[in-house]
């Protein structure tokens, strides 16, 4: 039997490509996306759709998590704080969400457990990220131990993040690679129409589209400097 994958894809280029590898590694893919009220939730979840379509998935979930917007405390969920277009700034950026990757897999842990499935894939990137500390690898790795302490004894979950040491550049280009639909893909933390070319995410995207010699297939309103 077909070795079992949940994958977890937000509609952005790390996720995509994250997944696109599980599939590459022989696995079925679980794709599995989250609406949690953040400012581009309409367009990340287009992209999902496309991107599990590109993927195949066996099986796909669409999950609401509207209580982050209760919560607030973050740029994407609450809009009276504004997102950041100045620049990569020191520490924690407003535009962190309190514990969503934690939230975030262990959902993602429970589908597992019910199609007992073998790996979780997260496409978390810790070098060349915005600094959040839930992308961070011994992070991750404390969850899986967790994970795998919470559930039935027969269930033994691998948490997989084959991005997590790359660059922006490194995944631009083995996403090229491994023909990862990028046009289908969304990293603008404000718009969704346009991508605005100047919050963090789309700063770093950019960033890794120049440095791997390459022009991203997405529309932006505008692009500023590429930290």
């Amino acid at each position: 039997m077909r070795r079992k994958a949940v994958c977890i894809i937000s509609g952005g280029m790390d996720s995509a490509l994250s997944a696109a590898i599980a599939k590459a590694e022989g696995y079925s893919i679980i794709a599995v996306h989250f609406n949690y009220g953040q400012r581009t939730e309409s367009k990340e979840l287009a992209c999902f759709r496309k991107i599990a379509d590109s993927l195949k998935a066996a099986e796909r979930y669409e999950i609401d998590l509207p209580f982050f917007e209760q919560i607030g405390a973050s740029a994407l969920t609450d809009r009276s704080i504004e997102v950041p277009t100045g620049g990569l700034e020191e520490g924690v950026p407003v535009t962190y969400v309190p514990f969503r990757n934690g939230i975030f897999l262990s959902i993602a842990a429970s589908i597992a457990e019910k199609h007992e499935a073998d790996a979780l894939y997260i496409g978390v990137v810790e070098e060349d990220s915005s600094g959040y500390p839930d992308c961070r690898e011994h992070y991750i790795e404390a969850m899986e131990r967790a994970i795998n302490l919470g559930t039935k004894d027969e269930t033994t979950l691998i948490i997989k993040m084959p991005l997590v040491h790359m660059k922006k550049s490194q995944i631009v280009a083995k996403a090229l690679e491994m023909e990862v639909p990028l046009a289908d893909t969304w990293s603008c933390y404000k718009a969704e129409e346009k991508a605005c070319g100047v919050c963090d995410s789309c700063r770093l995207r950019l960033k890794g589209f120049a440095q791997a010699g390459t022009i991203d297939p997405i529309t932006y309103e505008m692009t500023g400097k590429q930290d």
